[in-house]
């Protein structure tokens, strides 16, 4: 009858062991806390806002004020889920944040472009397309290199598991 030996901490590759050491490091979770906490407060204080105004709002203002609230659940959502794990996530935290950043990023480029455009000058829109544009293509960048590592600690992992076995 034989048992196999737990692989030895000196077995784990640096580069695998650092990483995975990052994910769950108190400095980590703190972030997620921080981020949890800036997108469930922003929807409180948006709601709050459209709950004790006097008169009713213009449906565009309340269609901005419940699209607002939706993106500070989904971050405050996002970071409960992240923190409700307890072992590492090999990076998929980093890609759905980016998918998260990457939609609300295109949602409010769009909108902010059509907004200047049935209210601004030429100028006005100009200036909010290429902001837009630019945040837009931060996003996808932020999500391009998500994928990234996510797929270097994939494959760190599953080198690990082939050396194991």
């Amino acid at each position: 009858m034989s048992v196999q030996k737990p692989t030895a901490q000196g077995d784990v590759p640096e580069r695998l062991e650092r990483a995975l050491a990052a994910e769950v490091s108190l400095r980590s979770r703190m972030r997620h806390v921080a981020v949890g906490l800036a997108g469930g407060g922003g929807a409180a204080l948006v709601a709050m806002l459209w709950a004790t105004e006097p008169d009713p709002l213009p449906a565009r203002t309340q269609l901005a004020f419940a699209g607002l609230i939706v993106i500070g659940l989904a971050w405050a959502g996002f970071a409960g889920w992240v923190l409700s794990r307890r072992r590492p996530l090999f990076a998929r935290d980093r890609v759905l944040g980016a998918r998260l950043a990457l939609g609300a990023t295109a949602v409010t480029a769009v909108a902010g472009t059509v907004l200047a455009a049935v209210r601004g000058t030429a100028a006005d829109v100009l200036a909010t397309a290429v902001g837009g544009v630019v945040l837009t293509a931060a996003a996808v960048l932020v999500l391009v290199r998500a994928r990234s590592r996510r797929r270097e600690l994939l494959r760190l992992r599953d080198a690990l598991q082939r050396g194991a076995s």
